[in-house]
């Protein structure tokens, strides 16, 4: 048996139009997996679809800040395609804000979508039907922001630092239903993200910033790579931990 063949699992993927979540559902589906992938823009929803191996692949275009009704459509997507066996909240918000002029407005919007949505999102995965109850996993992307962080990014590193802390209790609270639920947390990453740095910091900060990664910065690939794992049966003994994946920027 591969420990780590997923052949036949239906993953949710939010944050799919892109980056990390894009990464991470073609990796998936190179090892199997029937992806379910969700995100805001339809049109990179299929070029990430385009770029899926296997079939019956979906896409969902969803605004996940509109977080109550979430449940329910899970329970709606369950009913049209089966039992998930994973969910993988990787959609999320960053936003440089000093804390002088960080406004509540600002603060919200990145809860909603960094955590709330989690939240919801986990409630609805929980319910009967929807989950695959031989035993199924939740993967939320956290960040190495909630161990090591910066100035101006005290909303974004609260949110992932309450990513964690949620990790850490369901994965009490739903042991006995056979969910694991764990994080990653990743440093910086080469993204569309990452590239828009080099418009809101000067070239030397940016630099100096960069120097701090020993292995220098990631791919989405690399997240991609540890999150199937925390997925697939290899990590059957795994739960509510945050797997730190930096390059040694931690360190």
């Amino acid at each position: 048996m591969n420990p780590l063949d997923l052949t036949g699992k239906t993953i949710m993927i939010t944050g799919a139009s892109n980056g990390i979540g894009r990464s991470t559902s073609v990796y998936l589906s190179r090892m199997g997996a029937r992806i379910l992938a969700v995100g805001r823009n339809q049109a990179r929803l299929d070029e990430t679809l385009s770029a899926l191996e296997g079939t019956r692949h979906r896409s969902y275009a969803l605004d996940l800040s509109d977080v109550e009704p979430l449940p329910a459509w899970m329970k709606r997507v369950a009913a049209e395609v089966g039992p998930l066996y994973g969910l993988v909240h990787s959609a999320g918000m960053v936003l440089n804000r000093p804390l002088r002029v960080l406004t509540y407005s600002d603060y919200s919007a990145i809860l909603r979508i960094n955590l709330d949505a989690a939240v919801m999102l986990s409630k609805g995965f929980r319910q009967k039907g929807v989950r695959d109850e031989s035993g199924s996993a939740i993967v939320y992307l956290s960040s190495v922001a909630a161990f090591k962080p910066k100035p101006a990014l005290a909303a974004y590193a609260a949110s992932k630092g309450a990513l964690i802390s949620l990790a850490r209790t369901l994965a009490h609270e739903l042991a006995a239903d056979r969910v694991r639920v764990n994080c990653v947390c990743p440093g910086l990453v080469q993204t569309n993200m990452v590239a828009d740095l080099n418009e809101i910091i000067p070239e030397e900060q940016l630099k100096a910033l960069l120097s701090e990664y020993p292995l220098g910065i990631g791919t989405p690939e690399d997240v991609a790579y540890a999150t199937a794992f925390l997925l697939a049966p290899a990590a059957k003994w795994i739960t509510g931990t945050a797997l730190v994946i930096d390059g040694g920027y931690s360190a």
